[in-house]
């Protein structure tokens, strides 16, 4: 029995050990076209063409679930040469891709198949993996002539594709690249599998299991057998799926045992997620296929918390708020404790016009140490339709100082600031408004006014800054 168990420890060890040599041999021995500065460079212009081609998801609950479980992978797979930053894309198409340089997106269509945080973390390491074996790096070699802009083009079109189709040859390819060196970019079979390998190291490092990563992968691969035209967008940029089941099953059945319990999934754990998965789904789901998981869910358990408040959530953005409502206030009879659920009750209240009652109920999400921006909004925007317009002042600079990356604070402060007849900071507020919305034209209206209208020096050398780091408006043609 113990030579049995030695042989099978060394079994593992020498196969981790040749998985880790084969990849210090390549990465040692490959030559790179880019340095770590260019490939930053090459991830930052990509992110430009991520950005003008799609609207990310940006509520806080979701993108810090997202961001905590990559950071937990890339602790576990130690120093790296890059600053990694988690986004989600909203769009229906399946997939999930890096950028050089660790920019790591996620499909909300993708998202919303996740049941669980091991299928998360699954797919987010294979995707960190990516980048840490630089596979995209590495294919640039054969096109080092060409510029970093023109790059990124292709590098984005490999992911987004054009309407969803996400083959290489529909690319955001430009200039002269035809598509056969954009498909020269994507992976190969083998990125995929060595991906996988580097991945499932750092997933059972950082405390969980691969059968995550399995499960989604079928969940994906399933869908390609509705037609052509449907194949998921995540087979098409990471091929070899069929081998890749078969190496992660066999890489279960050598490192985990049936029933075994994994350090990252907790009870804590499971209920921080469903609950955030619970809130994505109802606020940027599907809707028709949000309300049938919901209605499925209360049919089986008509007491089930988390699923009356998604129902109540899909209710909302259907417009029906009676219904809402009803849904709402029995999900927090159920869980009265829960400052996520308070606060889109109070959010609810807000939209049906009964200030008051958004007012308290956001109070008590505030006693209860909720840290969502929209508690403060909404309590911000229930006092100033309530009349409590300095109350309403003060709510909205409490947000914009805890959350100023939350650009509607800024716009309602502004019309505020503008009631009571504070120009300079209601113009000052508008153009920073406009600056997060990136309308630089509208910016710079707000900034020249503020700047005209206030006396104050440090706003004068405030919004000096600001008229500085915008672009300089185009000249107009001349008709001499």
């Amino acid at each position: 029995m113990k030579l049995y168990k030695f042989r099978s420890w060394l079994a593992k060890f020498l196969k981790l050990a040749l998985v880790l040599i084969i990849t210090i041999e390549m990465m040692a021995t490959t030559p790179f076209a880019l340095t770590i500065k260019e490939e930053k460079d090459l991830g930052r212009e990509v992110m430009q063409y991520v950005s003008r081609q799609y609207n990310f998801i940006n509520d806080p609950l979701i993108t810090d679930t997202i961001n905590r479980v990559g950071r937990k992978i890339l602790q576990a797979a130690g120093p790296q040469p890059f600053e990694y930053k988690f986004y989600v894309i909203r769009t229906d198409v399946y997939n999930a891709f890096a950028t050089p340089a660790g920019q790591v997106f996620i499909n909300s269509g993708l998202l919303e198949i996740m049941d669980t945080e091991d299928q998360l973390a699954g797919i987010l390491s294979h995707e960190i993996a990516h980048v840490i074996c630089r596979h995209i790096s590495r294919r640039l070699q054969q096109a080092k002539k060409v510029q970093i802009a023109t790059l990124a083009g292709l590098v984005a079109g490999i992911f987004l594709g054009v309407g969803g189709a996400g083959a290489a040859g529909n690319a955001l390819a430009v200039g002269s690249m035809a598509a056969g060196q954009s498909a020269m970019l994507s992976y190969s079979r083998k990125d995929e599998i060595q991906a996988d390998e580097i991945g499932l190291i750092n997933l059972a490092k950082a405390g969980y299991s691969a059968r995550g990563l399995l499960k989604v992968l079928k969940a994906i691969r399933s869908k390609q057998w509705f037609g052509s035209e449907q194949v998921p967008t995540y087979l098409k940029t990471h091929p070899a799926v069929e081998a890749r089941l078969a190496y992660i099953d066999t890489w279960i059945a050598q490192n985990e045992k049936a029933g075994q319990s994994f350090p990252a999934d907790t009870e804590s754990a499971r209920r921080s997620y469903a609950l955030m998965h619970t809130y994505f789904l109802g606020r940027f789901g599907k809707l028709e296929n949000a309300a049938k998981r919901f209605q499925s869910s209360l049919k089986a358990n008509p007491k089930a918390p988390l699923a009356q408040y998604g129902l109540g959530l899909v209710l909302i953005r259907s417009g029906k708020l009676l219904e809402a409502e009803k849904r709402l206030t029995a999900a927090v009879s159920y869980m009265p404790l829960d400052s996520l659920l308070l606060k889109d009750l109070g959010r609810l209240y807000f939209l049906e016009g009964n200030w008051q009652a958004s007012i308290k109920t956001l109070h008590k999400a505030l006693d209860l140490g909720g840290k969502h921006p929209e508690i403060l909004f909404y309590l911000g925007r229930s006092q100033a339709e309530s009349g409590e317009t300095n109350q309403a002042i003060e709510t909205l600079q409490k947000l914009i100082t805890s959350y100023p990356d939350f650009p509607d604070g800024y716009f309602f402060l502004g019309q505020l600031t503008g009631k009571v007849g504070d120009l300079p900071a209601a113009h000052y507020y508008l153009g920073i408004f406009y600056l997060k919305k990136h309308k630089n034209s509208n910016a710079r209206f707000h900034f020249q006014r503020a700047l005209e209208k206030t006396n104050d020096p440090k706003l004068k050398a405030k919004l000096r800054n600001y008229l500085a780091s915008l672009p300089k408006p185009a000249k107009a043609a001349s008709h001499n």
